[in-house]
């Protein structure tokens, strides 16, 4: 049996989207993972079904990452779903209700308000989340923070200088996180402008994300880093990022579609 997909990105963050509004998909960790194996699969950062809405949500979307894992949010998906749509959409996640508005190439996302409390993040065992009294290696003291998913950032000199593909991993891992963590690493490059890169739980090294980016603003904020509108260099491009009245994370950036295809459901049982 054929199933028709799609492949999008968002700053090289690339996803396959599978569009459930009209048949339900089954999806579980063992199929995630087939689909989105670059080899031996179509191939994919995240695995995203877009499903019905519901009576204060036009459509839902599930994130699968490529390790098989479900989580909660992704920004840059997130800002893919009205571009694949054509209108702006409230979407339904396991994060809660995202309002998501087309604009200038790609899209503008309310991510909500990020919480800084241990128990959200959450963390093994109660700590200062604005300066963890822990370290790896030469990153030390980040700000524990969840914005849909959970989340450190390092403040360093230099981003490029950091072994990122070996700490990464070790830190993700770490029993101090029962859920796993996304890490963040972000340098000053000058007024509100930031450059971060991120280790993304069950995803490894990505050319961009988008939860990152709000987190990095919102603790880079928190530190007195930055105010105000501020524009995040990542591996993939660039995002813009600023808050509201409310508190909340506002996030702009581009979405790109990329092609649609077919595939046997037989190849990814």
């Amino acid at each position: 049996m054929t199933f028709s997909f799609h492949k999008m990105h968002g700053l090289g963050n690339d996803f396959i989207i599978l569009d459930a509004r009209k048949t339900p998909i089954q999806m579980n960790a063992a199929r995630a993972q087939a689909l989105s194996n670059r080899h031996t699969g179509i191939g994919c950062d995240q695995l995203i079904i877009i499903g019905t809405g519901d009576e204060q949500a036009d459509v839902s979307m599930q994130i699968w990452n490529a390790d098989g894992s479900e989580v909660e949010a992704c920004g840059n998906a997130t800002r893919c779903v009205p571009v694949f749509i054509g209108h702006d959409v409230i979407i339904r996640t396991a994060a809660g209700l995202l309002d998501a508005r087309l604009a200038d190439e790609g899209a503008c996302v309310d991510m909500g308000q990020p919480r800084f409390s241990w128990q959200e993040i959450p963390l093994e065992y109660a700590m200062d989340t604005l300066a963890l009294p822990v370290a790896w290696g030469n990153l030390k003291q980040p700000t524990a923070v969840n914005i849909g998913n959970p989340h450190l950032v390092f403040v360093v000199e230099d981003v490029d200088a950091i072994d990122f593909g070996q700490l990464g991993p070790i830190i993700e891992y770490d029993p101090l996180f029962p859920e796993r963590i996304n890490v963040n690493i972000v340098m000053v490059v000058g007024k509100n402008h930031l450059k971060m890169r991120t280790w993304e739980r069950g995803a490894g090294l990505t050319r961009a994300c988008g939860t990152g980016a709000c987190a990095t603003f919102a603790v880079t904020k928190k530190r007195g880093l930055v105010s105000g509108k501020t524009l995040i260099d990542l591996p993939g491009g660039q995002l813009l990022l600023n808050d509201n009245e409310k508190g909340h994370i506002i996030m702009q950036g581009p979405a790109q579609y990329v092609f649609k295809g077919e595939a046997d459901w037989a190849n990814f049982s």
